[in-house]
């Protein structure tokens, strides 16, 4: 460009045009053609978009002070220039010493979300290896502690449910015949034993619910209730007696025979007697044992009016069986406020210092257009970058109101 010119005019130029003298060097080693990739890699990084904005600060410059004496405020304005090639500068260190800071938040990072895997998975796996041991734990805590007695509750329906069983099978050929003579049919087994166990369950259960308010009454003291209910009581002893109980002991009367050489013989009193005496037993050590707290609760159920749960003093806490997980997943929420601030921390590192060249290079333009700075350097937090939004929609506006005729 300057072979053809000599003397002053090839000084002049020279001064103009000074960047030519070295841009193409600049940028053909930042480029790095020919160089390993790795090598470009770094150079495209940390030295090309500094290189760029070093070489259009040059040729801004130059025009910049080409405009000074025709500008009004020229000390202000070389005041900007100066600040704004120190902002450049500044800027080119803190994005190499920004790469190096969002490495390090990067990893620090990284080490947090491992951290938190880690940890979670041998919650997990915690939790799930301990999980019937905590199951055990609390339903023996619940057993032990007052409240409903549902392990009561739940031998006697098991109970009522054997009784109804036993009986079912000792009465089936009773009931076949009396209802083959009464219908003039052959009844099967199936069709009689489901109906017959229903209705001994329900006997049974009926039973224990006699026994129930009975003892209730006894315990109030009533008097006509307990005479009421003893009469029931033993219309209910003799319904079972002689048609559930005796057949049991008939059973029993082949054996009887067996031992004695068959000259033994009990007779209805003696077999009456031995039914009594049977269900006297049996309803005595299952009452002791488990129906006088299951039935009452069932009779609670039955009638509506709800069960009666005592109050401790000591109520312990129930201890849930993925505990583990639970107060991991609490920690997480509770510490979602300082991942947060970790990840705008990671992401204004890896943002905030390219555009801050950019920002220095844009400064340079806006400078020589309007005199002013169009961002505040440097940045110190993403809610900066975003505010220049702001800042570039003011001056926009300035410009354009500045060019408005004014009202009359």
């Amino acid at each position: 460009m300057f072979t053809g010119t000599t003397g002053v005019w090839k000084i002049v130029l020279s001064i103009l045009f000074f960047p030519l003298f070295f841009q193409n060097h600049f940028v053909a080693f930042a480029w790095g053609a020919g160089e390993p990739w790795p090598l470009r890699l770094v150079k495209w990084l940390f030295l090309l978009p500094g290189v760029l904005a070093f070489i259009l600060a040059c040729w801004v410059t130059m025009a910049s002070l080409l405009t000074i004496p025709v500008r009004q405020n020229r000390s202000a304005f070389i005041t900007g220039l100066l600040i704004t090639w120190w902002d450049l500068g500044r800027s080119v260190f803190a994005f190499w010493g920004g790469a190096f800071r969002f490495v390090f938040y990067l990893a620090a990072a990284l080490f947090a979300v491992v951290k938190l895997t880690v940890i979670g998975t041998w919650a997990v796996l915690q939790d799930f290896i301990l999980f019937p041991f905590r199951v055990v734990k609390n339903l023996g805590e619940n057993v032990t502690k007052a409240g409903v007695p549902w392990i009561a509750v739940f031998l006697t329906l098991i109970w009522a449910v054997l009784e109804a069983a036993i009986f079912t099978y000792v009465t089936t050929p009773v009931v076949i015949d009396t209802f083959s003579n009464m219908t003039g049919n052959e009844l099967s087994e199936a069709s009689i034993r489901i109906p017959l166990f229903i209705f001994m369950l329900f006997i049974v259960l009926g039973s224990y619910a006699v026994l129930s308010t009975w003892a209730e009454a006894v315990k109030s003291k009533n008097v006509g209730a307990i005479i009421k209910i003893g009469v029931i009581e033993l219309v209910t002893l003799f319904v079972e007696v002689v048609f559930l109980y005796r057949e049991f002991v008939d059973s029993l009367v082949p054996w009887f025979a067996q031992h004695t050489s068959g000259d033994f013989d009990l007779g209805i009193v003696g077999i009456l007697a031995i039914s009594s005496l049977t269900w006297l037993g049996v309803r005595g050590i299952s009452w002791f044992l488990f129906a006088s707290h299951g039935t009452p609760t069932l009779m609670a159920v039955l009638r509506g009016s709800g069960i009666h749960v005592p109050v401790t003093s000591s109520a312990q806490k129930e201890v849930s069986p993925t505990t583990m997980t639970a107060s991991l997943w609490a920690a997480v929420k509770n510490d979602l406020t300082f991942i947060q601030k970790k990840g705008d921390e990671v992401l204004a590192a890896f943002i905030i210092p390219p555009l801050q060249v950019l920002a220095s290079a844009i400064n340079f333009l806006t400078l020589l257009v309007t005199s002013e700075h169009l961002f505040r350097l440097p940045f110190k937090s993403i809610e900066e970058v975003m505010d220049s939004k702001v800042v570039l929609h003011s001056v926009g506006q300035v410009r354009i109101d500045a060019h408005k005729p004014e009202a009359k």
